[in-house]
């Protein structure tokens, strides 16, 4: 699978259909699974978009950090696999492979370790070279976790530790013959100190004269925080038009694009904003993790009606057990039950229920999940029921509420046309 054009050439002509007045955001997707890999290129070949798949370190990682929970794909076990799975289904358009969160600490293990600050950034720097080896376009600068700092990271230490880590990147890049790569800035976190348009433009500013006295290339994408902020399976934030607009316009002002994180659960009416006030992208990720797992338990609720009880797969206590165990959930619970033992949680049916849902897809990989999920296949298409084809559509839904709200039907042909 070989793009036609740069992920930078497929921005540069986006804007110019934006001039033209056809406005769309792109939707960045994380890869949770082989099933959503497969639903999201069947809908980026049905609706003819660009299919941007953006996989922070925790998910798809070298395999001497740990790998990824997400199939235990390293960087090229995950391209490569995307290529196959493309290849099946014919797929011949835009698709775009993105580190989403790169850089140091930005595993959870790292962080809970306290690794050194040079350690850290060396592994980052490590884990960027194989995003590149393995053919990655895009990467997402994010030296905004740091074990060692009380409250937020100043401003200044972030900007020097982006400029390091381009630099460094874009040395290698040229000393080892790696095609262009594109980049992104900022988060969607506070702690990274890119709170108000003052202060994320003046980082903007900052960082454009730095680059453009080293040479190195101006970031496609800065992050900008909106109101978006995902906990439990619902999107708690409070999302702020204005301060989107505005954030919107800082970007293109210094030649780059708005981008935002934690969209998922968003109400269609947020979400038909986007185009409109020339957000440029948006990535979603947990959302369609919770929708593949509650698609398992609507298969599992036809099991349970219609095979006999010893001939069940019993997914759902397994799946509930390893979601729980995997203590996963405590990032994305509220209140004091992030900190509750899994013995705790187990007492409450409701919450088992949540995490189950909310944290099933982490579990895919465990051996003992993948052989329920065999058993729940075989179970229902005794049935005549088609349940990988259900898993792959449900998943598409999802994916494609985001595609058609942003306005990307057709945007593939329109942007090779116009790309120079």
């Amino acid at each position: 699978m070989k793009n036609k054009i740069t992920m930078t050439q497929m921005m540069a002509a986006t804007n110019e259909l934006h001039e033209q007045g056809k406005h769309f955001t792109h939707i960045g997707v994380g890869p949770m699974s082989h099933n959503l890999l497969r639903a999201a290129l069947e809908l980026a070949k049905e609706k003819d978009f660009p299919l941007i798949l953006i996989a922070s370190r925790n998910q798809v990682d070298s395999d001497r950090f740990g790998g990824g929970y997400v199939c235990g794909f390293d960087q090229k076990r995950f391209v490569e696999t995307t290529s196959r799975i493309a290849d099946e289904i014919g797929f011949d358009g835009l698709c775009y492979f993105c580190r989403d969160h790169g850089g140091p600490w930005q595993r959870d293990k790292e962080r809970a370790d306290k690794l050194p600050t040079d350690e850290a950034m060396e592994i980052g720097l490590q884990s960027y070279f194989d995003d590149a080896e393995a053919g990655f376009d895009l990467l997402h600068i994010d030296p905004t976790k740091d074990p060692h700092c009380t409250g937020v990271v100043p401003l200044s230490t972030v900007l020097d530790r982006t400029v390091y880590l381009i630099e460094r990147i874009e040395a290698e890049r040229k000393k080892r013959g790696w095609k262009e790569l594109a980049y992104e800035v900022g988060t969607e976190e506070t702690m990274g100190g890119l709170i108000s348009a003052d202060a994320f433009e003046g980082f903007i500013k900052e960082l454009k004269a730095i680059l453009e006295e080293k040479g190195l290339p101006m970031p496609l994408f800065v992050v900008g925080q909106t109101g978006t902020l995902t906990r439990l399976t619902t999107n708690v934030g409070q999302y702020d038009t204005p301060t989107a607009t505005t954030l919107s316009d800082i970007t293109h002002k210094y030649g780059t694009g708005l981008k935002e994180h934690n969209g998922d659960y968003l109400s269609n009416p947020i979400l038909l904003e986007h185009p409109v006030i020339g957000l440029d992208a948006m990535n979603v990720a947990p959302e369609f993790g919770l929708v593949e797992t509650e698609a398992l338990l609507e298969l599992a609720t036809a099991e349970e009606k219609f095979v006999a009880k010893e001939e069940q797969s019993n997914i759902r206590a397994i799946l509930a057990k390893h979601a729980v165990e995997g203590q996963r959930w405590r990032k994305w619970m509220v209140g004091d039950k992030g900190k509750y033992s899994v013995e705790e949680i187990m007492k409450d049916e409701e919450d088992v229920k949540l995490i189950t849902s909310m944290c099933g897809h982490y579990t895919l990989e465990d051996a003992e999940v993948k052989a329920a999920v065999q058993k729940l296949n075989e179970n229902t298409e005794k049935l005549g029921l088609s349940p990988k084809t259900y898993v792959i559509k449900k998943i598409k839904d999802s994916i494609d509420r985001y595609v058609y709200c942003f306005g990307l039907y057709g945007t593939t042909s329109e942007i090779v046309k116009n790309a120079k």
